[in-house]
């Protein structure tokens, strides 16, 4: 269904001149959103450009003022690209065979964690050398898409925000709150000044040609009401005031006030947005615990076949490159390999046949141009579940798309009085309206199997850490249980108790009944030792990080040390105030089987050890 049309002029107020885009309105055309767990993403896309010049690159929203955002009257053109996050050491490679692999944009996220891990302090090296980066991408030819957010999302610790924000006086994050919007506003116009410093954006001869503030902020605007959507407005009016020269987007916002348009990003976006697919190879990360995601290339062809036969004209791969995510950067529960079955795996190698079906995939489509850009689609249907979308332009170039919806059955179609056999659930390419190019089912490149070869020739060095003690000069002393993620930086806390427990009179020193320890946690993970010994340990998930360690446990007369070693799994990235979610053994932590009955010692001193020794000395398994 095309989208609603409109009157008025067009939204040129902070775009500069030169190629313009046509699109649908502001309000229901998107551009691409992608991910990147290194800091950066490649993007599909397909702009309808009225300049021939790509290098005078201007992006206008206008109204929709004739019958279809396709009727332009001069040569266009159609870019692709897809979401990838790299090693640094690894970009050139990995941007060349992207590029090779018929992608022409990069989009990137810009990680605040990353970049001012502490308060004012900067850090743009390495994997979070932005400026380089973006300047590999303009050597290769390429553009920009800079997603400054600073939320993320990205399965990332926080969404990218730095955990030291969580303890500014008085903050709330991503919401009408004076100390959230300060340092959110120092940050982006940090980067924003660093970005024309270099001279990186369109307008200033380098590469970027558009910028997003926020990330997929309609969901938690919906739930908090008025305070978020003054959160947004100022979001947009903070980002246009910092004048780039090219467009500012949002993601998930229907509401994006203008100019700024809205994209969005679901599974098969032809059924929602007939001009924007965001996610045409949306498959999932990896969570500990949890599948490792597939998508066979046929089906991913398929998407994107069918959302440009539908008139689409935007289309992202995410990802096209997912990577690894490295230290304690991923989220909650995610797993250290982002590899999301992308046409790149984690390890920078093609995945065949995905990688070289794709490409031939956007071959074929480009080969299509001078039609797709020139006119709407004509459907015709060519049998129950068979379908043919034409498009032909006033000059007489002709693209038609035969798609067979079918699951099951392959079928034989008529078109223009020749044959042409389906398979099941395929779309034929015909870039003259005769001869078929690309068929999304019929995969014409070779696969292939990795296999793993273990290595024998490494040598090993161990190294034990000993259970925190309650007397050691590293651990501090409180009363009760403490949240951990709120007050205890790193990832692992080792809250440990040492205390006369347990009288001679006790009557399971005679019996041999061990008294039953119970201790409830926030999450994520937590190893409990009794006396120096390992007791047992108990694991969380994604769908509920929550755990209960429950034993039964071998007491002497005396003093028992309990030790716990309270780990979190990442931090979370997403969900309504993610940043107030608790983690961490708050209790209650109970002896049941006593004389007493159940004692109750979460009161109690506790001694808490931040960190581990291992990962001060740098000894990572």
């Amino acid at each position: 269904m095309a989208p609603k049309p409109v009157t008025g002029h067009l939204l040129k107020s902070s775009f500069p001149t030169g190629v313009s885009m046509i699109a649908s309105t502001a309000s229901s055309f998107s551009l691409p959103v992608l991910l990147s767990n290194d800091g950066f993403a490649f993007l599909f896309v397909l702009f309808k450009l009225i300049d021939q010049s790509l290098f005078a690159f201007t992006v206008y929203f206008p109204t929709y003022e004739d019958t279809s955002s396709r009727q332009i009257r001069s040569l266009a053109k159609e870019l692709t690209g897809g979401a990838a996050a790299f090693v640094f050491l690894m970009w050139p490679d990995l941007i060349q065979k992207a590029k090779n692999g018929g992608l022409d944009i990069i989009e990137t996220y810009v990680f605040w964690n990353g970049h001012e891990p502490s308060p004012g302090k900067y850090y743009f090296e390495e994997r979070y050398d932005l400026v380089r980066f973006i300047k590999l991408v303009h050597q290769a030819g390429l553009y920009v898409h800079l997603r400054i957010g600073p939320y993320v999302c990205a399965e990332w610790n926080y969404g990218g925000f730095p955990v030291w924000l969580k303890f500014v006086p008085g903050i709330a994050f991503r919401t009408d709150n004076k100390p959230f919007k300060a340092a959110m506003q120092k940050f982006v116009y940090k980067i924003v000044d660093l970005m024309k410093w270099e001279k990186l954006y369109h307008t200033q001869g380098g590469p970027i040609i558009l910028s997003q503030i926020e990330n997929e902020y309609g969901p938690v605007e919906w739930e908090i009401g008025a305070p978020g959507k003054s959160y947004t407005k100022w979001a947009a009016q903070m980002a246009l005031g910092l004048k780039t020269g090219v467009p500012w987007v949002m993601c998930k916002q229907e509401d994006a006030p203008d100019p700024l348009v809205c994209h969005y990003n679901p599974f098969l976006l032809w059924i929602y947005f007939p001009f924007a697919d965001v996610s045409s190879l949306r498959n999932m990360y990896t969570a500990f615990g949890g599948p490792t995601p597939y998508r066979p290339p046929e089906d991913v062809a398929f998407s994107v076949a069918r959302f440009i036969q539908n008139g689409g004209s935007l289309v992202n791969y995410y990802m096209y490159h997912g990577g690894t995510n490295f230290g304690r950067t991923s989220g909650l529960f995610i797993a250290t390999s982002y590899d999301f079955d992308a046409p790149i795996d984690e390890y920078g190698l093609l995945r065949e046949p995905k990688w070289g079906h794709l490409r031939d995939l956007h071959k074929a489509i480009k080969s299509c141009e001078p039609a797709l850009v020139s006119a709407d689609p004509t459907s015709t249907w060519l049998g129950k579940n068979q379908e043919a979308r034409v498009f032909k332009s006033r000059s007489g170039a002709c693209a038609a798309f035969l798609a067979n919806y079918d699951t099951s059955a392959s079928v034989r179609v008529n078109f223009w009085n020749h044959p042409y056999d389906l398979p099941p659930w395929s779309i034929s390419i015909l870039p003259d309206c005769k001869t078929v190019t690309f068929n999304t089912a019929r995969i014409g490149v070779k696969s292939y199997q990795a296999k793993m070869t273990p290595i024998s020739s490494f040598w090993w060095l161990s190294y034990k850490e000993e259970p925190a003690s309650g007397y050691a000069s590293d651990t501090t002393t409180k009363d009760g249980l403490v949240e951990q993620s709120k007050n205890l930086i790193p990832d692992e806390s080792s809250p440990s108790l040492e205390h006369k427990m347990i009288d001679s009179t006790e009557g399971f020193l005679k019996t041999g009944r061990w008294p039953l320890l119970t201790v409830d946690s926030a999450g994520h993970v937590l190893h409990v030792f009794i006396n120096g010994q390992l007791s047992g340990s108990v694991y969380g998930s994604l769908e509920d990080p929550r755990i209960t360690f429950s034993k039964y446990v071998n007491l002497k007369e005396g003093v028992n040390k309990l030790s716990m070693l309270s780990v979190t799994v990442g931090l979370p990235n997403v969900g309504l105030h993610f940043d107030t979610w608790n983690a961490g053994v708050l209790g209650p932590v109970t002896l049941k089987g006593l004389n007493e009955g159940t004692r109750d010692m979460s009161k109690y001193k506790w001694s808490y050890k931040v960190g581990l020794k291992g990962e001060i000395l740098n000894l990572y398994s």
